[in-house]
């Protein structure tokens, strides 16, 4: 959640925040007051208390009637504090669920709008004309088959619409990229780590995915547990109530994991293809930093995403995403985004968001600094999201008798130069 501070300081910085992102300004007026009436019902509660404290004292120095009085005004004082105790604990709970009820505020850059208003920050790398080369090209569910790589058929006969096998030289080619990305990640100082892909519900809202994407989150019945979307949600738990030694920032770690999605809202969008699933493996970048250098690392998780797409030779943009496309931990977010040929369009491959100390309030992770313990800033970018890199390398790659050139930095992990189509 975002900064108490901010709030009361300079909450109009906070409605324009909300503005940016679309959203109303209610929720700030809403906190504002509960944070008066919990201020209220403390000095109410505090000064009652003292009294009780005070008559206590006379009670033990009187004797006779006057003990008796004072023991009945003791007795009535002692229900009024219970009392304002209570009302005290409801506006404390009042006053963090409004607080919680406000996403982190947007850094001035964030671009303002919707989904649609983002800012082109860089394109690297022509797309390929497959005119000028004399063929067609196949899209990755034809690519798929002719290679032996993706079993779209088998994945909805075993597990339902969005499903899919990757075989033969499809599941060598996601373990070239698992080995790859966390090759790159492990050069650059990065903590390499397996997460778990089921969490308890406060990791989950600790990190704003019951707020951002409720709807869309696996639930285990008859068990208190999640199903994550990304691994971003077991690392940013993974220090939770924990204070950090300033001297061992910024930690950052790269976790691969299976992620789920009920891909709610999407209906008829990506109905084809391994473009949009329920499950797919991904290898995430996770940091935990002070909120003052959280803004240099996060260009630094963007340049090392560029350099895992420049090894894969695709061509890409870089935006800056706006505002209302955030989730409610974001300041901002840069998405990097891959062309796909048969699609005629730059599609998402990897993004990466600085959280600053939204998430760390939220999971009570703090650092020991000198001039005291105070929250840290936790970023999080996606190295590989392996379904879509998959579909960007097979289009971007392919030859006209639907063999694809592999990268050279994958040669050596898949042990070709090409993937050549398989006997029918």
């Amino acid at each position: 959640m975002i900064d108490p501070r901010i709030l009361r300081e300079d909450p109009d910085r906070v409605r324009a925040s909300q503005a940016k992102r679309g959203l109303s300004g209610d929720p700030v007026d809403r906190a504002l007051s509960a944070d008066e009436a919990r201020r209220q019902t403390i000095m109410a509660f505090e000064a009652r208390r003292a009294e009780q404290k005070s008559m206590g004292k006379q009670v033990a120095q009187a004797k006779g009637e006057e003990k008796a009085a004072l023991l009945a005004q003791t007795k009535a004082l002692a229900a009024e504090v219970k009392t304002l105790e209570a009302a005290q604990d409801a506006a404390e709970a009042e006053w963090t669920a409004a607080l919680k009820g406000i996403p982190n505020v947007t850094a001035e850059e964030t671009p303002a709008g919707g989904e649609d208003d983002f800012v082109v920050l860089e394109t690297v790398r022509e797309p390929r004309d497959f005119a000028a080369e004399g063929f067609e090209p196949r899209d990755h569910i034809e690519l798929g088959r002719m290679l032996g790589a993706i079993d779209l058929d088998r994945g909805a006969k075993v597990s339902g619409s969005r499903f899919y096998f990757l075989t033969g030289v499809g599941a060598e080619l996601e373990l070239a990229l698992v080995n790859l990305a966390m090759e790159q990640a492990r050069e650059v100082g990065f903590t390499q780590v397996i997460a778990p892909s089921l969490v308890r519900p406060q990791a989950m809202e600790g990190t704003g995915f019951l707020d951002q994407a409720a709807d869309d989150v696996y639930r285990i019945d008859g068990e208190d547990l999640y199903l994550v979307g990304t691994s971003e949600v077991p690392m940013a738990a993974y220090h939770s109530d924990e204070i950090l030694d300033a001297d061992t920032l910024p930690r950052r770690y790269a976790a691969f994991s299976p992620c789920f999605r009920k891909e709610a809202g999407s209906h008829g969008k990506d109905t084809r293809g391994i473009i949009r699933v329920h499950w797919f493996d991904k290898v995430e970048m996770f940091v935990y930093t002070t909120v003052e250098e959280s803004y240099a690392e996060h260009q630094r998780l963007l340049e090392w995403e560029k350099l895992f797409l420049d090894k894969l030779e695709l061509a890409y943009r870089v935006i800056d995403v706006a505002a209302g496309d955030l989730g409610p931990s974001a300041i901002r977010k840069f998405d990097c985004e891959a062309w796909i040929p048969t699609q005629g369009k730059y599609r998402e491959l990897t993004s990466t968001s600085n959280c600053t100390d939204f998430q760390a309030r939220r999971l009570d992770i703090r650092g020991r600094f000198p001039d005291g313990t105070k929250q840290v800033a936790t970023l999080n970018g996606t190295l590989c999201a392996m379904t879509r890199t998959i579909v960007a390398i097979l289009e971007t790659h392919q030859q006209a008798d639907g063999s694809v050139r592999v990268p050279q930095a994958l040669q050596r992990f898949l042990g070709r130069e090409v993937l050549e189509p398989v006997a029918k």
